[in-house]
């Protein structure tokens, strides 16, 4: 009598569960043969700029260091320096640095090129100038960023970005233990079962490890995207969460020119209107008194001053330092010197603090090397993750065919298919990939016998 039941159970798991399975397995395994290339390059020079500081410490000592001998040079002293050097370039950021020991930086464009040139403080003499393509960690970044093809690029960061989730979610649920067992290929590979157990252990037990450090960081990283981190971005702002009366001295400006057209500033002010300089008197103040400003206000030491364009333009002052409750953004009135603008951490919503603190967690910085090595150990994570992937389908492998399991229709699927809907909602980039690997799958693959044949379709 007792065995009726157990068997109806059984049997009601096989009839049910095995083309959920198969259907989940068969989207984890795609996702993972298109985007974890991507994944892997993402990894790789993700851990490379973790250590951007020490990095171009070493490579710049050159020019980051000098010895300090009395008092600074003025900053007007610096520029003017620059400007004998180079006299046809024009001035466009001044950067005092943030220690005795560091060299100044005077941003300039000269030749439609973007140079750097690198200032002793204390003697005015130019130490060496540095064009920002050139710099390595820059180049990294671009890779990182958007793989050193511009918006195309940062499309496909993105779309790689957003189906990690899916890689995620499905992978969870194939690895998700069916029945009760131990630690052993769960939480623990399994060292004496073989080599095809080891060989998938070597996946999913280092991927459930590094499961939570995976998605902090793809989701960390999404604001930075230019898709889904510019709607992101307006839908925050456009939600009230963005700038509280007391940003503004006086009332807050109407304007078309947001921040971030005018300087590189915190994402959560990136949007910031931009004030206009008052043209009473027309005797711009020297870049001097904005120093004093600067140490006046607070600000970190890291900060740059963007000097104004035009007439009407502001003193934009920025910083990014390495722990977001640091940050700030200041618009100076160029004339008066007024402080029209002051926008930092503590000013920003819920949405901006989180997204601040993400950035700087992000990029290693916000507890210092610490935080460098557990970021260092997920991106360690995913490339073991992802070239034991690789190394199990290639073992698996027929000759003839992809090797990926048998094709479900997903619509049969109810939880699936919400699922799936639900992330194309939340993602849209991966809604419109769903519809092209529909039709590609509906007007291509399903019509040639071959290709159906390989893709197991």
């Amino acid at each position: 009598m007792e065995a009726v039941p157990i068997k109806t159970k059984k049997q009601t798991i096989k009839k049910t569960n095995p083309s959920l399975y198969k259907t989940v397995w068969r989207w984890h395994f795609y996702a993972g043969i298109i985007f974890a290339p991507f994944l892997m390059i993402l990894a790789i020079t993700g851990a490379v700029y973790l250590f951007k500081p020490q990095i171009e410490q070493l490579l710049y000592q050159e020019y980051y260091e000098v010895n300090p001998q009395g008092e600074k040079i003025s900053a007007t002293q610096q520029i003017e320096t620059v400007k004998n050097e180079y006299p046809d370039a024009v001035v466009s950021k001044y950067r005092p640095g943030e220690s005795d020991s560091r060299s100044s930086e005077v941003t300039i464009s000269s030749n439609n090129e973007a140079l750097t040139v690198f200032v002793n403080p204390y003697t005015a003499e130019v130490i060496g100038e540095l064009n920002s393509e050139d710099r390595i960690m820059n180049k990294i970044e671009e890779i990182h960023g958007e793989l050193m093809v511009g918006t195309i690029g940062d499309r496909i960061v993105e779309l790689a970005a957003c189906w990690a989730i899916v890689l995620i979610v499905t992978g969870l649920y194939l690895w998700f233990p069916k029945k009760k067992q131990d630690l052993s290929g769960v939480l623990i590979p399994r060292l004496n079962k073989g080599k095809k157990i080891f060989r998938r252990d070597l996946h999913v037990v280092p991927a459930f490890w590094v499961t939570a450090g995976m998605l902090f960081l793809i989701l960390t990283g999404l604001p930075w995207s230019g898709f889904w981190g510019t709607t992101f971005q307006t839908i925050a702002t456009n939600a009230g969460t963005g700038y509280p009366p007391s940003v503004w001295v006086g009332s807050a400006p109407t304007s078309i020119v947001q921040t971030k057209d005018v300087a590189d500033v915190p994402w959560a002010a990136e949007t910031l209107d931009v004030p206009k300089s008052d043209l009473q008197g027309f005797i711009p103040l020297p870049i001097d008194d904005v120093v004093d400003i600067a140490n006046r206000e607070g600000m970190h030491p890291s900060y740059t001053i963007n000097i104004p364009s035009d007439k009407e333009g502001v003193y934009t002052l920025s910083a990014f330092p390495p722990r977001a409750q640091d940050e700030a953004t200041i618009h100076v009135d160029q004339y008066s010197g007024a402080v029209l603008a002051d926008y930092r951490y503590d000013h920003y919503g819920f949405v901006g603090k989180m997204v601040a603190l993400g950035v700087t967690l992000h990029k290693g910085t916000q507890f210092g090397f610490l935080n460098q090595l557990l970021s260092l150990f997920i991106c360690l994570g995913i490339i073991l993750v992802v070239a034991s992937g690789f190394y199990l389908w290639l073992k698996r492998k027929p000759k003839k065919e992809m090797g990926a399991p048998t094709s479900t229709r997903m619509f049969k699927m109810g939880p699936f298919f919400v699922l799936i809907i639900g992330l194309s909602i939340l993602f849209p980039l991966v809604g419109l990939s769903i519809i092209a690997v529909w039709i590609i799958d509906l007007l291509i693959i399903q019509r040639i016998p071959v290709v159906k044949r390989f893709l197991n379709a």
